[in-house]
Formats: C-alpha cells, structure tokens, sequence
C-alpha cells in the first residue's frame, strides 16, 4: 500500500510539473549558449540579450 502511494505521488508530480520541465530543457542550454556568447567583445552582449528574450517567451508558453 506504502509503495502505490508513493508511485501515485510520483506520477502526479510528473504530470504537474510536465510543462515546466519541458521548457527549461529548451531553454536552460539557450541561455547558457548566450551566456558564453556574451564574452565576445562588441556583439556579445546584443545577442546574448536576444537569446535571454527569446527564452522568456518560451518559458511563458503554456503548455
């Protein structure tokens, strides 16, 4: 009985958090490509800026 609750909780939280680990699987390497982009020196920052905008719309996508 203790281990079907904890196999019902389990299944739960996968689907509760599904969308939300979704997206940070998508996101989560974007920013840390825009993070080592934005060392180079001129065109770093803008497009590590443009990476980190995209990301937040991805991560505000309800799914």
């Amino acid at each position: 009985m203790n281990t079907a609750l904890k196999g019902l909780i389990v299944i739960a939280s996968i689907l509760t958090l599904q969308g939300c680990v979704l997206t940070k699987v998508v996101t989560v390497p974007m920013r840390i490509g825009g993070a080592i982009v934005s060392v180079v020196p001129v065109v770093g920052e803008p497009v590590d800026e443009a990476i980190d905008t995209v990301a937040d719309g991805i991560d505000e996508i309800p799914i």
